[in-house]
């Protein structure tokens, strides 16, 4: 891989595999970043002037958002999802979709609103965002900014779920994606080979972020960006994973992976009698989130019994689940990744053991 040599600032072969991918006219549509993180704080520090303008996030929402901003010194303007509605059910007007009307207030009062954060689907909603939504507020003449639309997660929501295609038709919109998720690359790295030196001792852990936008912006990207930043090895890695045969086997996989959530979810319905609760959100990413329920019958979601569960499951059972009761509209709510049959089957069972001790 000539690793004597500083690798290619550019990576064309690997963003006209990605343009390919995404149905986008060019490789001039696409960045590339050390993690869809580091994508998020260069638009925070190409956009939004410190202590002067801000972003707004429609929480409960990826955390890195708020914490990129305070790392940048901008102020952040939250505009919560319909926290009501029915559970489960997503869409337009379901629980955890966008308010509109209220993101149109938020933006008519304050004009140093820079970047509006979508993430779809959500995290931790598991909820995608209908791209006539997005268009609405593209199309809202009084946001100067840009929509940032946040699709780790999009391969698991359908193959019409992207918002990717809209760069094509709006400067105002930067998609954000990656390929740890559905790639399953979240810590690219090489294999050490028995007869290299080079290889036995070279770890390179270094994750790829997208960014899908109009050339413009991109080209202020590539202009901020480190030089260098993306690895040999992580890009020989990332170019083979977007190979026409591997792309045929993540889809394969994915509907693998949709379909084992079917089942997942069927397995933690069967769990109601012992206090969990049905899952909420539109359940169209790798995830489901579940709330547990007071052991007194009520139906109220319990955040002590909860986080209890969770803890317990990390620290006594190897099985690793995500807390998400402090989030707005996720009390007592658990995050819990899509696994393959074995790993279901085990947090199904461990899941059942401890709502009955708990």
């Amino acid at each position: 891989m000539d690793l004597h040599r500083y690798p290619s600032p550019t990576f064309d072969d690997i963003k006209t595999r990605i343009a390919e991918l995404r149905s986008l006219p060019g490789p001039e549509y696409v960045f590339l970043g050390v993690g869809s993180d580091e994508v998020i704080d260069l638009l925070m520090r190409i956009c939004v002037a410190p202590r002067k303008e801000k972003i707004l996030t429609t929480p409960p929402t990826y955390g890195m958002y708020a914490v990129c901003a305070q790392v940048n010194d901008v102020g952040v303007v939250k505009c919560p999802l319909e926290l009501s509605g029915v559970q489960g059910e997503g869409g337009e007007h379901g629980r955890f979709s966008i308010r509109l009307i209220e993101i149109k207030k938020a933006i008519d009062a304050d004009s140093s609103i820079k970047l509006l954060f979508l993430c779809s689907p959500g995290n931790p909603t598991g909820t995608l965002i209908p791209l006539q939504v997005i268009k609405e507020l593209l199309e809202y003449d009084k946001f100067k900014g840009i929509i940032v639309v946040d699709e780790a997660y999009i391969d698991f929501g359908g193959e019409k779920a992207s918002a990717a295609a809209l760069t094509k038709e709006y400067a105002n919109i930067c998609v954000v994606q990656t390929l740890s998720k559905s790639f399953g690359l979240a810590a690219i790295r090489s294999v050490p080979s028995h007869d290299s030196t080079v290889h036995q001792y070279l770890r390179s852990i270094t994750r790829l972020g997208i960014a899908i936008a109009h050339p413009a912006l991109i080209q202020i990207l590539m202009n901020t960006k480190a030089p260098y930043n993306i690895s040999t090895p992580t890009a020989s890695l990332a170019l083979s994973a977007l190979a026409p045969s591997a792309v045929t086997s993540m889809r394969e996989k994915v509907s693998q992976l949709v379909a084992s959530r079917g089942k997942l979810l069927e397995g933690l319905a069967d769990l109601a009698s012992f206090g969990l609760g049905r899952s909420i959100g539109g359940n169209d990413a790798n995830f489901v989130v579940v709330p547990v329920l007071e052991r007194n019958g009520s139906g109220q979601p319990d955040n002590g019994r909860a986080h209890a569960i969770y803890k317990t499951l990390a620290e006594q059972e190897g099985v690793v689940v995500r807390y998400r009761g402090s989030e707005a509209g996720c009390a007592g709510c658990l995050r819990i990744t899509v696994g393959s049959e074995a790993e279901n089957a085990a947090v199904l069972q461990k899941l059942r053991e401890l709502l009955v001790k708990l």
